[in-house]
């Protein structure tokens, strides 16, 4: 991303136009007056006739009631059924255009292009008239209900707003016209996107309306203002609910407004939104990582009050409160366990298919087996014991005072334990109080891992003495408490029931946030003494805790949020890249407005919503309230890339290390909706926290891309710099160095992680690959590599890890590796790779010296970087055909482009049907039945092999390794490069392994079969001179081609690539033997045999020696090889590079977020892409931004929106 200046625009000029016709129609409900182009009167006429004809028939009810010709409810049912039928008639004409049109498929579907387009219009009444003005609606069962619900809006509307009814309640007829005429201006607006055209929303949650919910949403606000009316109406006089009636009458007239600025939700969201918060608040549960199980909770939770409630004996509600509580703030998705099989949390889809696990799975908490039921059981059985007890002996004992009751000795210990658990908890991070003070006891500097856990002890003993007074010791503390409240004996009220069915619930499903609770509540108690507070006493203890829940939750909202409102204001004029023209403007405009600034930060934390920052500048709008994951979507989706895989394959560990942080408490108050960020590297990952429980956290873990924009790379730097004054500051603290100096950025440093993931070096190979030494010593190399694996290769056929085929029909003798990849994993070591290549065969290449400069400067070059590996027409004709004729096709013609087919990257101009097209003119003719003979020369033909040693019949090779088409006398010019002493040294190293106890003379008379020898010396030479390494190398760019598998055309290669197995074993070897020479130049030259057998083992056991577009490099990331090696060019500057992957545990860096901050920001990412659509990618609210994270915090939003390159599905972790 190139990064622009503050002044950016905005929006650019077409969105600007866009965005200013599309305005008006959302706060109008639907009409469309600006059309930017020339329309006909007649239709801004039709849609003002349309827009006032509820006002007309509720007129007519009101005129008709006025004149006490009507009942109000006749008056009313009149105008209802008038505005039935005009809403039938529209849509009736609506569908009578759409068939006149023939364009039935487009019938209310959601076209953002539709306000773009422009008509023309015939007549006032033509479909096209009619299809501009009234879409229609999608679905006919929509029609039907959209109908009669205009109807019925239009009748209680109608009754909503009589004179006389206002009249009443204001006791004015001059307040009571103003309201009256206001009153039908909302109710037109309702009426008219329900059944006319349907305006875009700025409170935006789906990405698409599919079912049409959209229509419904304004409608359904106003029923809610009619049905608060209609209670006062019919119930028995209530000051308090008259005086809300006549607030909401005034209200009503100002939900235009609120419709405009997106600040009521949608229906979707508005039903997650108040479940969420009637089971977090209510009935003591948490927010749920995805919507089903949010609606089961809420379900279950809201039966259980029910029953408490009608359950007679406290006894039996306190019985029943526990269990349930206790049941229900368990991990219940653990239960599909029990039926067997291990959990599938961290098998997800797609991407997270074959990823590793947890390596801890075994340990307490990861499965729901024998240990976790026993455990859950006893403590369940314990606490009604203690509960029973308590309140049977205890509950019913009155006492003048508090301090002298039964509860006071339990109340201290309250007081106590929550001393304890703050306490040991703030010593668990890297800062504390809130993140304003550096920490002095949290280790110094991260030189290893080793050295950090060893000073890492003493706060692993105060972590597992705050787990046991959490988990252990507090709730059973809290369960005596309430136990024995009098307030109990009065549970038979609505709010009582609630209030102990949420308490006992709490108790378990958020230990930590109850124990809070209960300490405020003995607190007041204590200050009151013997005095009584009437209105706070009476509420009963249930109620004074659920209270105290939502204010504290409330406040800390308000908290976050100011925070957050400062860090934009200040760094809009103090950040020289962020300060605009208009930055002063706005400052002012704030200051000067400061009681409204701090009212809209005050309604958005009581509401629970996010504090949106219109295009992230200091200009602040309450978002519409919604669920805590802020995205309707399922958890889990990413815009999947390369690069994801090491986001993949460090989820089973960081998964792991994050347990162990949960349950120390390293990471603060885990409340759902927290927000973490880790660093390592270049890898970024984001860590939310979706539902919290007894014993279990639920979180979800996003990676962020690794192909670092200029804007990634300053939002990276100032990470890091925050996360080094943390943790990498020195041995002693001045008292100025003690204050966290980056305490206004988003990101407040919480602890490191011990994590196994990739720690990627890249090194620049000038020096090593072009040094005309070690390129001298990379042939010799290559020839023990090739030994090595041809001697490994026999080991392996004879052990039975390959299938042998000794017919020697051209395809090598047996199975190729990847169709064993592909049928089966049991009987195939997890050494074997597959070698993807990009072999320019003989029959692509023929035998002329033009073709092999051709070959030289062609398109399959590597002039614009490392590209994907195609499988030739050799590879595919081999697979397909099993040594056949093959396809004859000629090679690519220069200039050309060289498109990746589908089918196994095959090179679309090797495809047969494409040689009509002149892709093989200029080629050099084949001999056709020469070339098929030559490449099939019988096995028959060939001498029989006479092994002087029984035990040579093993390393024996299969017999079409022996036809390559080379002079007999080409390879004895060779065979001086052929290194016997080292033939045979491996030779005695295998021969053991292969027959158990072999004595000395049966390794001995192995060594010495010449018979044997001469056969790997063949086999050995042939593939050297196919790959064109008969000479020493002296070409960088030769090795690296090589080494990539683009083999320039030599004598013997066609043999070669049609020998799978062979080639790829060749293959491997070089680049084994460039490995090597990698090693040697740095670490020094290999000193004996045995260190390079050694070497080679370790090779093959823990390195994955390829490419980095390669399927191995992908498998064995997630198989989790120990190291990686890739050889690569940097074009731009001229050079190799080798890059190397080491798994180890690493220290990774976590922080924890302002999780109001990253709210705020995916609202307003969700109104400008949703509703303004400013898609641009350089525009302003995407910039850099060091303090706010802004870049970061869009990426990590989920898609479509944002883009992640990896997102796990929920994963549960258990933190006991």
């Amino acid at each position: 991303m190139v990064r622009m200046g503050p002044d950016v625009p905005l929006l650019n000029e077409y969105k600007q136009e866009f965005f200013w016709k599309r305005f008006p129609q959302t706060v109008l409900g639907g009409p469309r007056f600006k059309l930017g182009y020339c329309a006909p009167p007649y239709v801004y006429v039709n849609q003002v006739v349309l827009f006032l004809t509820p006002w007309l028939f509720g007129g007519i009810g009101t005129l008709l009631c006025q004149l006490q010709l009507l009942q109000e409810l006749h008056g009313a049912v009149l105008s209802g059924m008038l505005m039935f039928g005009a809403a039938a008639g529209v849509q009736a004409l609506a569908f009578y255009a759409a068939r006149r049109s023939g364009t039935v498929e487009r019938l209310g579907a959601p076209n953002i292009l539709v306000d773009e387009e422009e008509v023309e219009f015939t007549h006032c009444v033509s479909p096209e008239t009619v299809r501009f003005i009234a879409p229609g609606k999608r679905f006919g069962m929509n029609v039907v209900l959209h109908t009669v619900l205009a109807g019925v809006l239009c009748g209680f509307g109608t009754w909503y707003v009589f004179l006389g009814r206002l009249t009443a309640l204001y006791g004015s007829i001059g307040v009571s016209l103003v309201v009256f005429v206001l009153s039908w201006v909302t109710l037109c607006i309702a009426e008219y996107s329900l059944i006319v055209n349907t305006a875009t929303e700025t409170a935006t949650f789906q990405a698409q309306d599919i079912y049409e919910i959209t229509p419904l949403t304004r409608p359904l606000y106003i029923f809610i203002f009619i049905a608060v009316d209609l209670a006062d109406r019919f119930s028995d006089p209530v000051p308090e609910l008259q005086l809300a009636s006549q607030i909401l009458h005034v209200l009503f007239l100002f939900l235009p407004l609120l419709w405009a600025l997106g600040i009521l939700p949608p229906l979707d969201a508005l039903i997650l939104w108040g479940m969420e918060q009637a089971l977090v608040f209510g009935l003591g549960g948490s927010p749920m990582s995805s919507n089903l199980r949010l609606l089961l909770m809420f379900g279950v939770s809201a039966g259980v009050a029910v029953c408490n409630y009608f359950i007679p004996s406290t006894l039996g509600v306190v019985l029943f409160s526990i269990s349930t509580g206790f049941l229900l703030s368990l991990d219940l998705s653990q239960v599909g366990t029990l039926c067997g099989g291990s959990r599938a949390g961290f098998r997800d889809p797609g991407l997270r298919r074959g990823g590793s696990p947890p390596p801890l799975r075994s340990s307490f908490g990861w499965n729901l087996g024998c240990r976790e039921l026993l455990l859950y059981l006893s403590l369940l059985l314990v606490a009604m014991a203690e509960a029973g007890l308590l309140h049977h002996f205890l509950g019913s004992a009155q006492s003048q005072s508090f301090v002298t009751g039964p509860q006071a000795p339990v109340s201290y210990l309250l007081l106590v334990l929550f001393c304890l658990c703050w306490a040991l908890r703030e010593i668990q991070g890297a800062y504390v109080f809130g993140g304003v003070f550096l920490n002095p006891l949290y280790p110094k500097g991260m030189s290893s891992v080793q050295t950090f856990k060893q000073r890492n002890r003493g706060l692993y003993i105060a972590a597992a003495l705050r787990r046991v007074l959490l988990y252990l010791v507090s709730p059973f503390a809290m369960i005596a408490f309430l136990s024995m409240d009098t307030s109990l004996q009065l549970l038979h009220r609505v709010s009582l029931s609630v209030g102990f069915t949420r308490a006992f619930r709490v108790v378990w499903q958020s230990s930590e946030d109850a124990l809070l609770q209960m300490v405020v509540v003995v607190l007041v108690r204590l200050a009151a003494g013997n005095n009584i507070l009437p209105g706070w006493d009476n509420l009963g203890t249930g109620v004074q805790l659920l209270l105290v829940g939502l204010l504290f939750d409330r406040l800390t909202q308000f908290l976050a949020k100011l925070k957050f409102t400062l860090t934009v204001l200040v760094t809009s004029w103090t950040e020289k890249k962020q300060r605009r023209q208009s930055a002063g403007t706005l400052l002012a405009l704030n200051a000067s407005l400061c009681p409204v600034l701090l009212a809209v930060v005050t309604l958005s934390a009581l509401l629970s919503a996010p504090l949106l920052p219109l295009f992230t500048l200091p200009i602040f709008l309450v978002g519409f309230p919604r669920p805590q994951r802020s995205w309707p979507g399922p958890v889990g989706t990413a815009c999947p890339c390369p690069d994801s895989i090491f986001y993949q394959q460090m989820s089973g560990s960081l998964a792991s290390a994050l347990r162990t942080a949960f349950a120390r408490g390293s990471l603060g108050s885990l409340a759902p909706g927290s927000h973490f960020l880790g660093r390592f590297q270049d890898r970024m990952v984001w860590i939310m926290i979706l539902e919290r429980g007894y014993g279990y956290c639920t979180v979800n873990i996003k990676g962020l891309e690794l192909q670092e924009t200029s804007c990634h790379t300053v939002e990276a730097r100032r990470v890091d710099e925050v996360f080094e004054a943390a943790f990498e500051r020195p041995e002693r603290l001045g008292f100025t160095q003690g204050f966290n100096l980056h305490w206004g950025n988003a990101l407040t440093p919480c602890a490191a992680l011990a994590v196994r993931v990739y720690s990627d070096a890249r090194n620049v190979l000038s020096g090593i690959i072009d040094s005309h030494d070690n390129l001298r010593k990379l042939q010799d190399d290559f020839m023990k590599a090739l030994i090595w694996l041809l001697l490994r290769y026999c080991v392996q056929k004879h052990k039975g890890f390959l299938w042998s085929n000794d017919e020697g029909s051209g395809v090598g003798g047996m199975k190729s590796q990847s169709s064993q990849l592909a049928q089966t994993t049991s009987n195939q070591p997890p050494e074997a790779v597959v070698v993807e290549s990009n072999v320019s065969s003989l029959r692509f290449r023929q035998d002329s010296s033009s073709l092999t400069s051709f070959g030289d400067w062609s398109d399959e070059d590597d002039l614009f970087g490392p590209q994907p590996a195609r499988r030739t027409v050799a590879l595919v004709t081999a697979e397909a055909q099993s040594g056949h004729t093959a396809l004859q096709t000629g090679a690519s013609l220069p200039g050309s482009v060289e498109m990746d087919s589908l089918f196994e990257n095959m090179a679309l101009s090797a495809l047969q049907p494409l040689q009509p097209l002149g892709l093989g003119i200029g080629m050099p003719a084949v001999d056709k039945g020469r070339s098929a003979e030559f490449l099939r020369e019988s096995p028959g033909s060939l001498p029989h092999l006479n092994f002087s040693c029984p035990q040579s019949e093993v390393f024996n090779l299969p017999t079409g390794w022996r036809t390559a088409p080379l002079l007999p006398s080409r390879l004895m010019s060779l065979r001086p490069l052929f290194p016997e002493d080292w033939f045979r040294f491996t030779l005695g190293r295998f021969g053991p392994a292969v027959q158990g106890d072999t004595s000395e003379d049966m390794t001995k008379a192995l060594k010495e079969d010449e018979a044997l020898k001469e056969l790997h010396i063949q086999v050995a030479l042939s593939c050297l001179i196919s790959l064109g390494a008969e000479s020493a190398f002296t070409s960088p760019s030769y090795v690296y081609r090589l080494y990539c598998g683009d083999v320039p055309w030599t004598e013997g290669l066609d043999w070669l690539s049609s020998r799978k197995e062979l080639y790829q074993l060749a293959l491997r070897a070089f680049r084994f033997s460039f490995k090597l020479l990698f090693d040697q130049a740095s670490l020094g030259p290999m000193e004996s045999s045995e260190e390079l057998f050694s070497t080679l083992e370790e090779y093959e056991r823990d390195w994955f020696i390829g490419l980095v577009t390669e399927k191995g490099w992908h498998d064995s990331v997630l198989q989790e090889k120990p190291f990686l090696f890739s050889l690569g060019q940097d074009l731009t500057m001229g050079t190799y590079t080798g890059r190397v992957l080491s798994l180890q545990e690493q220290l990774v860096q976590v922080g924890r977020l302002n999780g109001e901050g990253v709210r705020g920001q995916w609202a307003n990412l969700s109104w400008e892409l949703l509703y303004a659509t400013n898609d641009d990618e350089e525009r302003y609210s995407i910039q850099a931004h060091p303090f706010m994270l802004r870049n970061l915090t869009v990426q990590a939003a989920d898609p479509p929106l944002g883009y992640p390159i990896y997102s796990s599905a929920p994963l549960h972790f258990p933190s006991l």
